[in-house]
């Protein structure tokens, strides 16, 4: 029987950094948060209790909670959306890969703060078998954000975060009728 060896294994550490990136936007960006009356909705079809009868439409009480909340105060949005915006946008970038980038990069906190000025927006939707219905959403015409990241840079350089992300808000975007998603909202680029 062959004596087993022990074999040294070298551990080469992975190298974290943070990077602070400003994005400005480019096109307005339509917020659409989930409600907590359309939760609410969604939890009793799947316990299946009883329908209550649909209450009135209330298009201001709808755009304000269209809206996201930073809990330091003021508006956000959610970090993971512009995580996958930045992964979405390795479809356009030769020797990027989905897997590679979302792993490399992590957007800190849940909800990134907005500065800019939200109004009300009337759009007219196709829901469910084609019918038309009316949604009252919040819209931030002027926008900006701050994303702390923090990257391995044993696999991906600054440069590269910046030209991906700079991808990802050209071609992909964030929140309704952003580019991924047949529109032309939700653009942005670094600053």
């Amino acid at each position: 029987m062959a004596k087993k060896v022990a074999e040294a294994v070298k551990v080469v550490p992975i190298q974290i950094k943070r990077l602070t990136l400003s994005i400005e936007g480019d096109s307005p960006l339509i917020s659409h948060a989930w409600s907590d009356r359309a939760i609410k909705a969604m939890e009793d079809k799947q316990a299946k209790t009883a329908k209550k009868g649909r209450e009135a439409r209330n298009p201001k009480q709808d755009y304000e909670d269209s809206l996201y909340h930073h809990p330091d105060g003021g508006f956000g949005f959610p970090a993971v959306a512009f995580k996958n915006s930045f992964v979405s946008a390795c479809r356009f970038l030769e020797d990027a890969k989905m897997t590679e980038s979302r792993g490399s990069v992590h957007i800190v906190g849940d909800m990134i703060r907005l500065e800019g000025k939200p109004n009300m927006r009337q759009d007219m939707v196709r829901v469910g078998m084609g019918s038309a219905d009316i949604r009252y959403r919040g819209e931030f015409k002027k926008w900006k954000a701050t994303l702390d990241i923090r990257y391995n840079s044993t696999s991906i350089s600054p440069e590269q975060i910046v030209n991906q992300f700079n991808n990802a808000g050209f071609g992909v975007g964030v929140g309704d009728w952003r580019p991924e998603k047949n529109g032309s909202f939700g653009m942005f680029h670094v600053v």
